[in-house]
């Protein structure tokens, strides 16, 4: 039994493809042969026409969406210049750096309308040139509709890469540049596409992870971060003598062009974390500057082991092991071990 082309979608979308030469090429072979000129001189002007349209309005939209991108840009740019070089303000500090990245979102944003509207635009231009040509596009459409509907139930996972990826650029939960955790991996971004994300770990390794498999982001890129440093002291020192110490630290760099560059605001001493029969173990934080924490903490950490030294402090030496949490910095004592890293 042959099946008839409507009923058999692929059969019907090659029929469909199949029509506008026959369609043509038919009007003119009825014609007589000094009408055939006319003939094709009509049908040619009118698909032309609906081309030059297309063009003009594709035209006329992409310029419609460059102007608002860069009126975009532009008021992040002021809404930048309007805030201190050094703000210490965490809501100013959040505005001034969203508006450093308003930049790449909108640009983001803008091809993604440009591709959107141009794929409406020259979709609606074919089938109004199939149609002059006499083609019968009901099946071509019903033929869409049946490969849309087999697509869908097939590349789900696709969908949601996709869908994943353009709502991660539009709500800008992370950039080329930032240090994520995802989940399975703690990195550098390196790329960012509507289906995969490129990041590269502490190690050096490259992962490609699906957009549509990222449940929960840690962006520790944007707006600010905290450098944070718990040091056991002799359970006999000085708390008062401590604050003195960090207040001289944070002053020695604040003055230094080096460390400077990479805070907002001086360390501050933010009391004691925990108390044992060993040490006192007290905890200086510092605001960092965007993916700035781990080499503040190490410089801190430094100067302070130089500045305890030189003021007499007393490090203890522990007789049980010290645990480190994700970050990097030691746990009070007590502390459940950190949990292990997901495989």
């Amino acid at each position: 039994m042959i099946a008839h082309p409507a009923a058999d979608p692929a059969a019907a979308l090659g029929h469909a493809l199949a029509e506008p030469a026959a369609a043509l090429v038919q009007p003119l072979a009825d014609a007589a042969p000094e009408n055939w000129w006319d003939g094709f001189w009509g049908i040619g002007l009118t698909v032309g026409l609906i081309i030059v349209v297309a063009a003009l309005l594709h035209l006329l939209v992409a310029r419609i969406i460059n102007r608002a991108v860069k009126r975009w840009i532009a008021s992040g740019h002021s809404r930048a210049d309007s805030l201190v070089d050094n703000p210490e303000e965490t809501v100013e500090l959040q505005a001034m750096i969203m508006s450093q990245r308003r930049e790449q979102r909108a640009r983001a944003v803008g091809q993604l309308l440009r591709s959107a509207f141009a794929l409406l635009i020259w979709g609606t231009a074919v089938l109004l040139a199939l149609t002059e040509l006499g083609v019968n596009i009901a099946p071509l459409i019903a033929s869409a509709g049946v490969l849309g509907v087999a697509l869908g139930f097939g590349a789900q996972t696709l969908v949601k890469d996709y869908l994943s990826g353009f709502f991660l650029i539009v709500e800008d939960q992370y950039g080329v540049g930032d240090l994520v955790d995802v989940g399975p991996v703690i990195g550098n971004v390196e790329e960012v596409t509507l289906r995969i994300t490129r990041i590269r770990d502490m190690t050096g390794v490259v992962w490609y992870v699906r957009n549509g498999e990222i449940l929960r982001v840690a962006n520790q890129s944007q707006g600010w971060t905290m450098a944070s440093a718990v040091i056991p002291v002799a359970y006999d020192a000085n708390l008062e003598q401590l604050r003195r110490i960090v207040t001289e630290v944070g002053t020695e760099m604040a003055n230094d062009p080096e460390t400077s560059r990479m805070m907002l605001g001086r360390p501050t001493f933010a009391g004691v974390d925990a108390v044992s029969g060993e040490a006192v173990y007290v905890r200086i934080v510092a605001k960092a500057r965007a993916s700035q924490q781990v080499p503040l903490t190490r410089e801190l950490r430094e100067r302070l082991k130089v500045a305890f030294d030189r003021n007499g402090v007393v490090v203890p030496v522990l007789v049980r092991p010290v645990q480190f949490g994700p970050d990097g910095t030691p746990l009070p004592p007590g502390s459940p071990p950190p949990a292990a890293p997901a495989r």
